[in-house]
């Protein structure tokens, strides 16, 4: 393969990424101890979280910034080093687009590059049937460019970012420099996720990105090739619920698992009417646990797959597969516990009569759709080996930091799965499992939560399961523009979810103490 030179690489400054900032970002330099000195003041805007070159979060310090962020203002894009992958495209990614942008676009067209030509053929696809154009597909050095007209640029970057099937960071620096990793680990790093899941092996199946995974097993549902809509319970992570519109046949949503309207859709599952029932354990970010036993149940009696996504559970905590057919999980959060690498998981119960129909289709899927890359799996295997640590403390300091914002005379409500829903948790919960390390809040003055968070001296950006505490106005990153829509599904759009890291536990308590101190005293003189 000829080597893409840095020297070869355009030099026009974007939004994304220049070359100056690419340079800085590849150059070798003391990282910042985020634990002892946390990334939350408006200096700190737009720095990776963690420092470092393939950092999945970045630094969104104030209120105001994640407004603006989402937003668009360049006052914060020109300052953001990187992303979260599927969102923000890292300078590497950037580069490496701009490079097959030249080679093989004309005049009037963009590219979009995919790691194989199944994922290019289906964003193909996915363009030309929602923009009615016509699109190819180029060889790029070992990988596939999608090419469009330039008016349907943002809607191949659409599949990009929910199809999951993304080049990383590592894999676009590598193609950059000529130098490709070819072969990794990947048998030892099953056996890894394996254990930490306690399953065999073989019923471990490996993608380049949580997202890819959910999609993957979307794509492996028997009921999708007659028609059938999926039934998703409970208020998902907002590209769960996306990708169901986007690449199934629709939707049925019921935003709480619990009464009479859980009734009347398990009715519906035992007739057979869905592709699949969805759930989220716990979910993102209201922390809720639906009764996986009696769900399980109504889709044995209608044949209908059981699908459950546990990234927020710490790997261990719970045994979700007891149930479902086939559980998801992005590997970049509580397995990995770096911040640094983007991978994810899916993993079929042995006894489930969709055995061999999952089986068969996720081996194709990761064979040739979204294969983790070579290098990610290296990244991951080593993060893995070191994680242990992080996740009992991360259980430990949630903890903590849940009994005391439960007692706080400033705040409204707290979710964990030790408050919320315990006894639908406590069922699925491992004999040696806790809550987990993540957790959501609200205030009783949703109008001064800004004055809050801009105080709260912990790091602050999007992602949870880093080893550094990691906190994020959850409703205004996923759901900036449907803010009144997540209301009536019962999440606020003050609602503050937290990441807890493995800080000294009373210092981290202090700092939240801190924060909310100056907001009692406000609450103490002007009405609610």
């Amino acid at each position: 393969m000829r080597q893409l030179s840095r020297l070869e690489l355009p030099t026009r400054k974007s939004e994304f990424s220049c070359q100056l900032e690419f340079q800085r970002l590849t150059t070798a330099a003391p990282m910042r101890n985020l634990l002892l000195e946390p990334a939350w003041q408006e200096s700190d805007l737009g720095i990776p979280l963690p420092d470092h070159l393939h950092a999945v979060s970045v630094c969104l310090p104030t209120w105001k910034s994640v407004v603006e962020y989402e937003e668009g203002r360049d006052r914060v894009l020109r300052k953001m080093r990187v992303g979260y992958p599927r969102f923000f495209r890292h300078p590497g990614v950037e580069r490496l687009f701009e490079v097959a942008q030249r080679e093989v676009a004309s005049e009037g067209e963009r590219s979009v590059v995919f790691p194989t030509r199944v994922s290019a053929q289906r964003a193909q696809r996915f363009v030309e049937r929602r923009c009615e154009v016509a699109a190819r597909i180029a060889s790029f050095h070992g990988l596939q460019a999608l090419v469009v007209p330039e008016k349907a640029y943002a809607v191949a970057l659409e599949y990009w970012r929910f199809s999951g099937e993304v080049v990383s960071s590592r894999q676009a620096i590598d193609y950059l420099d000529g130098q490709p990793v070819t072969s990794g680990r990947f048998k030892i790093l099953r056996s890894r996720v394996a254990r930490l899941t306690s399953v065999a092996p073989e019923q471990v199946f490996l993608f380049s990105s949580g997202m890819a995974a959910c999609t993957a097993v979307l794509r492996s549902l028997p009921g999708l090739r007659t028609g059938k809509k999926t039934l998703q319970i409970e208020f998902p992570y907002v590209d769960s619920l996306k990708i169901q519109e986007l690449f199934g046949n629709g939707v049925v949503f019921l935003a709480e698992g619990v009464g009479e309207s859980l009734d009347e859709a398990l009715r519906r599952v035992r007739q057979g009417e869905f592709a699949a029932v969805m759930t989220e354990v716990p979910s993102n970010p209201l922390m809720r646990t639906v009764d996986l036993e009696k769900i399980a149940s109504a889709c044995r009696d209608g044949a209908t797959p059981f699908v459950v996504d546990v990234s927020v559970a710490i790997p261990g905590s719970v045994n979700a597969l007891r149930y479902a057919d086939v559980i998801t999980s992005s590997l970049t959060k509580w397995y990995s516990t770096k911040g640094d690498v983007m991978a994810g998981m899916a993993c079929v119960r042995e006894d489930s009569m969709f055995h061999a129909d999952f089986a068969v289709a996720l081996a194709g899927e990761v064979a040739e759709c979204a294969p983790m890359y070579p290098g990610d799996s290296l990244a991951l295997l080593n993060n893995i080996k070191e994680g242990e640590e992080l996740r009992a403390k991360a259980h430990q300091n949630a903890q903590a930091l849940v009994h005391m914002l439960l007692a706080h005379p400033a705040v409204d409500q707290v979710w964990h799965p030790s408050v919320t829903c315990r006894n639908e948790y406590d069922k699925i919960r491992s004999p040696q499992g806790g809550y987990g390390g993540l957790f959501s809040f609200t205030l009783k003055a949703p109008k001064k939560v800004a004055k809050f968070y801009d105080a709260l001296a912990v790091c602050k950006g999007p992602s949870f399961g880093t080893p550094f505490t990691l906190v994020c106005p959850y409703v205004l990153l996923a759901h900036y523009r449907e803010q009144d829509w997540a209301e009536g599904c019962g999440v606020p759009p003050h609602l503050i979810r937290v990441s807890a890291g493995c800080e000294d536990q009373e210092l981290l308590l202090q700092k939240f103490t801190d924060a909310l101190a100056e907001l009692w005293r406000l609450l103490q003189t002007i009405p609610l």
